[in-house]
């Protein structure tokens, strides 16, 4: 399993810590920048792990900045990609379970680095159940048809 990480400026002390937790639990890390802490534009690295997954490149995605949650946003907006902010244990769980999120996004500022540590392998090592969240999941991904015209009133 291949998992592609990036982070900004506000994550970018937890990548490296987080990459090798990630390859010490079995998994390929591929590093997609930055390279110091220097200030950076979150989308432009959230843009280049959501499109390794999205095309395949990569089975997961881990993003990191302050809050994670304009990493969330942007990661997101990529087609194929489901994008989820987790801030606890049970959220990632459930961003997996019920979700089949496969980009991860954790807050560098908000979040500890052992916490981050725990929601990485928890996302990672969750199965996405499948069933009655399967129909939802397929309602979440028309969203990315650019000919579906969204949801009438009148369900």
């Amino acid at each position: 399993m291949r998992v592609a990480i990036a982070s900004d400026h506000g994550g970018f002390g937890f990548k490296e810590p987080l990459a090798r937790y990630i390859e010490s639990l079995g998994y390929e890390v591929e590093d997609c920048g930055p390279d110091s802490f220097d200030r950076v534009d979150y989308p432009d690295y959230a843009d280049i792990v959501a499109r390794k997954v999205a095309n395949q490149e990569a089975d997961y995605g881990v993003l990191i900045c302050g809050t994670g949650l304009g990493m969330a946003i942007t990661a997101d907006k990529v087609a194929g990609v489901r994008a989820a902010t987790v801030t606890s244990h049970m959220f990632a769980k459930l961003a997996r379970q019920h979700n089949n999120a496969n980009v991860l996004c954790l807050s560098g500022r908000f979040v500890s680095l052992v916490d981050n540590m725990d929601f990485v392998r928890t996302f990672l090592g969750t199965a996405f159940e499948g069933g009655r969240h399967e129909r939802r999941i397929k309602k979440i991904m028309r969203e990315d048809d650019p000919n579906f015209t969204g949801v009438t009133s009148d369900r």
